[in-house]
């Protein structure tokens, strides 16, 4: 199995959403979390299931929120980039892949 490397700012942006929605309602950051932790998980397990959206970049969706997971793959790892709502802007996304 392939190395999973979480990039600081997708870790960032996991706790910045979190802390949002647990402003919401109590609970809800915990039920993201959930939600995307088990997208890393399949990321980590099947990563090139999901479609290439930029240059060798690959999105999928979380389940129940409107965000998405940023990641690439190659023989040895499996790296996670960022953690957006899907209506960021797109260039925001995309600076920061190397």
């Amino acid at each position: 199995m392939r190395n999973l490397i979480l990039a600081p700012e997708a870790l960032a942006d996991a706790r910045e959403a979190y802390a949002s929605y647990e402003l919401q309602r109590p609970g809800l950051g915990a039920a993201f979390l959930r939600s995307l932790d088990a997208r890393i998980a399949l990321v980590h397990r099947l990563p090139e299931i999901f479609a290439v959206e930029y240059r060798n970049y690959r999105r999928v969706a979380l389940r129940r929120f409107p965000f998405a997971v940023l990641y690439e793959c190659n023989r040895n790892a499996v790296t996670i980039y960022g953690v957006f709502h899907t209506s960021a802007d797109p260039e925001r996304w995309r600076s920061r892949v190397p």
